[in-house]
């Protein structure tokens, strides 16, 4: 098993010293094509919205060919005591991601992401995507893609956020980051100061351990598995929309779904279950003023179990996150040129079942069930330029269990920094 895994890393680092290698012969080349690349995303340009995120990225743009090469990486401490007992302190170094953009001429992109997360402990091609622009308002992506489902997932590189950990109803509930093969159309439109996008994709989707899993309770993070980039599951590809509209003055609000048949109902051509469906829905916001800086995300789960697991398992999940952030100071702190000072608060729940338990006897009256957890997170930021960012937050969590008894409660506080490169 260890020589396995020391295969793999080997061949991992070969790829990407090749890929890398590959990237500075390209930019020694002379650009006789004269091709306009896609630049970083401006944010005080109005035409800038989420959908954006992927091409948002400081590596991209910076050469003269249509070759790049670039990631990002981050690592952080950690101090959390629960009801009084505490592991102590740890450190972790969280991500190192490396990306590779192409562009093939006017209207083809390619863009990837390998992930090594805590070190090797996980290594995962998080995106290999192609995009296809069929008119300056429809273009055509396939391969291994973000589903554009809430605010987070599609955008969600640390040196974006000033927080640490990634919020709850992002991971727990939409359980990003989720990668997906599939395929479909996006793009975007304006009309004066607003700008409109839309996202539209069939994927594999998620498989058959959202319910039935080591969690003992429905959580939609465990339907990820490899497999789902081999195949679907159940043949029935899952479904993934988004509709986004935006103004600099106002900010960008989103509405978006991604659900479809997740378990495994027939075997060989043979119906064997029923078939169970998943449903979420998405709103997330973001907003700017002045020097504060408001964004959010909200989703609604609906999730099809077994009639003899309705009550343990929960068919109703939610949750949401408001996060703000003010900037202090906005000149040379310490030794950091051109840096930002920033406040930075967020706010959090999870309810993972909003089901009531009725006593099919009569026997018990009808019970609110919980199993939720609440945080609030506070702290503050150095932003020394647009991608590197330190941060020091606390945390403090109420955790309650499916019947609700008294909350347990989890605190601590955290540092740590991230960089693009």
């Amino acid at each position: 098993m260890h020589n396995q895994k020391s295969n793999k890393i080997r061949r991992v680092i070969t790829v990407i010293t090749l890929l890398f290698l590959s990237s500075i012969m390209g930019h020694a080349q002379t650009d006789t094509t004269k091709k306009k690349l896609i630049t970083r995303v401006d944010l005080s340009d109005s035409s800038s919205v989420n959908q954006d995120a992927s091409y948002g990225r400081p590596f991209i743009g910076l050469g003269k060919t249509g070759v790049a090469l670039g990631g990002y990486i981050e690592g952080n401490t950690n101090y959390f005591m629960e009801d009084g007992v505490t592991e102590g302190f740890s450190m972790e170094l969280r991500r190192f991601n490396i990306f590779i953009f192409a562009a093939l001429g006017k209207r083809v992109r390619i863009l990837s992401e390998l992930e090594f997360e805590h070190g090797t402990e996980e290594i995962a091609l998080e995106t290999a995507q192609i995009d296809y622009e069929i008119h300056k308002v429809l273009s055509f992506r396939a391969g291994i893609l973000l589903p554009q489902i809430g605010l987070f997932n599609a955008n969600h590189d640390s040196p974006k956020w000033d927080f640490i950990d990634r919020p709850l109803a992002s991971t727990m509930i939409i359980p990003s980051t989720l990668s997906e093969v599939g395929f479909g159309f996006f793009g975007k439109f304006h009309k004066s100061k607003w700008a409109f996008s839309y996202d539209a994709y069939l994927v594999n989707g998620l498989q058959a351990d959202i319910v039935l899993n080591e969690e003992g309770k429905t959580f939609i993070p465990a339907g990820k598995n490899e497999e789902m980039f081999g195949e679907d599951n159940n043949g029935l590809p899952m479904v993934n929309a988004k509709f986004s509209i935006s103004n600099i003055k106002i900010g960008e609000l989103g509405l978006s779904y991604y659900g479809g048949v997740y378990n495994n109902y027939r075997v060989e051509g043979e119906q064997v279950d029923a078939k169970h469906n998943l449903s979420l829905f998405a709103v997330d916001l973001t907003t700017e003023v002045d020097r504060f800086k408001l964004q959010g995300e909200y989703v609604y789960a609906l999730v099809d179990v077994a009639d003899d697991l309705v009550g343990l398992y929960g068919e109703r999940q939610w949750g949401g996150w408001l996060e703000l952030n003010y900037i202090l100071m906005d000149k040379k702190i310490v030794v950091f040129d051109q840096s930002q000072l920033l406040f930075n608060i967020r706010m959090e729940k999870v309810d993972f079942n909003a089901d009531k338990f009725n006593d099919p006897n009569g026997l018990v009256a009808e019970t609110r069930l919980f199993d939720e957890i609440a945080a609030l997170s506070i702290g503050f930021s150095i932003r020394t330029s647009s991608s590197l960012v330190f941060k020091g937050v606390y945390q403090y969590q109420w955790i309650r269990d499916l019947v609700g008894n008294p909350a347990a409660r989890k605190a601590g506080f955290q540092f740590g920094l991230a960089t693009y490169f």
